[in-house]
């Protein structure tokens, strides 16, 4: 294309380059992978459709539009469930009542689709192909006339063929979440923002730069979020420097092994002052964290007692007494060499307050804790002062 538009005058070739969209930040592999996502899913929907239903027409051509949205852009809110479901059955009720109902067909078809773009926006189902079930409803033919308002049940049973298999390609196959899950609350149950949504751009300002676009985006508000504080990390790592996680890490670090015993455990925690320390196989694999919030949740109950209680726990009184049994194993851990500014979302929001530093084998390096980190950062602030 743009070898092409070398041959024109240039000041034609300017006007048509401004309309050249941007490259889509795709990969190779990705663009095949969708391709054959969305291939499998139109081949097995039209093959189920007509076990299902018999010799009626096997797929509504809003489906091909539909493979689009469902594979390559999965987490747009155009997307979702409820826009793919309510989307095409308004759109498809309002199609055959549309011609129905009014003789001219140009007239049927231009309300049909009219009407369902209201319809969808004010049911909150905006789905792009739905305009086109609606249009399909009208000019369909002979064989989506005949159908009538059986034509719905053949674009409902599409669609949560179409549903139930995003779901399972998107999930198992390509790798990615679907449908889109909201972000989770403040995880301490207030209702603060997250600590990395305090600074900076704010809810606040996000609605009202919205509001002042004025024009529907492709794009959820939380994913739009998430793409601005990326942007913000990406500026402060330039701005930062080439601190990794090797040169702030703690490397003596107290660790355990899974046979020690609780009490052991319990002591090296208040000698040390920590709140946590690894557990690590005798190669220095590490398999989980023990804390004080893993001693804590052994005892159960009110408030009253509790010295004996922990007196039973580490004795071994209260069953096993070794530290397999309370450590968490469900480990995040990060590189030596990663960059210290993806260090802030795991403190920050994540509420940790210890990470496992590992080298490329899996062995224990060090271990990052938050004063790490802010002594990090204050030093980067005094030093930029």
């Amino acid at each position: 294309m743009m070898t092409s538009l070398a041959l024109l005058p240039a000041g034609l070739r300017r006007r048509l380059q401004r309309w050249w969209p941007e490259p889509l930040v795709i990969g190779r592999r990705e663009q095949l992978a969708v391709a054959a996502a969305a291939l499998f899913a139109i081949a097995l929907t039209g093959l189920l459709t007509a076990l299902t239903l018999g010799p009626a027409p096997l797929l509504v051509a809003s489906m091909g539009a539909a493979a689009v949205l469902l594979y390559t852009l999965p987490s747009s809110p155009l997307a979702q469930p409820w826009p793919l479901l309510g989307g095409h059955l308004v759109s498809a009720a309002i199609g055959v009542a549309c011609a129905q109902w009014l003789p001219w067909p140009w007239l049927a078809a231009g309300l049909a689709v009219g009407l369902a773009i209201f319809a969808m926006i004010a049911l909150r189902c905006l789905h792009p192909p739905g305009g086109a079930i609606a249009l399909n409803a009208v000019v369909g033919g002979p064989a989506v006339q005949a159908m009538g308002y059986g034509f719905v049940g053949l674009v409902l049973c599409n669609a949560l063929l179409m549903l139930a298999l995003a779901w399972l390609l998107n999930n198992y196959l390509l790798r990615r979440p679907y449908p889109r899950v909201l972000p989770p609350p403040n995880r301490h149950l207030i209702r603060d923002p997250a600590p990395l949504a305090r600074l900076g751009i704010r809810e606040a300002d996000m609605e009202a730069a919205l509001a002042g676009f004025n024009h529907l985006l492709d794009i959820s508000r939380s994913d739009l979020e998430q793409v601005m504080t990326l942007a913000e990390m990406h500026a402060y790592r330039r701005r930062l420097g080439d601190i990794r996680c090797r040169d702030i890490m703690s490397r003596d670090v107290i660790s355990l092994r899974p046979d020690t015993a609780l009490a052991e455990a319990w002591r090296l925690l208040r000698q040390h002052k920590v709140r946590a320390l690894p557990v690590v196989t005798d190669a220095g694999q590490v398999l989980g964290m023990v804390s004080l919030v893993d001693f804590l949740k052994r005892l159960d109950g009110s408030p009253q007692g509790l010295r004996e209680r922990l007196a039973r726990l580490l004795s071994g009184r209260a069953g096993d007494s070794r530290v397999a049994a309370i450590m968490s194993s469900t480990l995040i851990s990060v590189r030596d060499d990663l960059h210290l500014v993806e260090l802030v979302p795991l403190f920050a929001d994540r509420g940790l307050h210890h990470v496992p530093v590992l080298h490329d084998d899996g062995t224990l390096a060090g271990v990052i804790s938050q004063s790490d980190l802010i002594a990090a950062l204050f030093r980067d602030r005094l030093s930029g002062a």
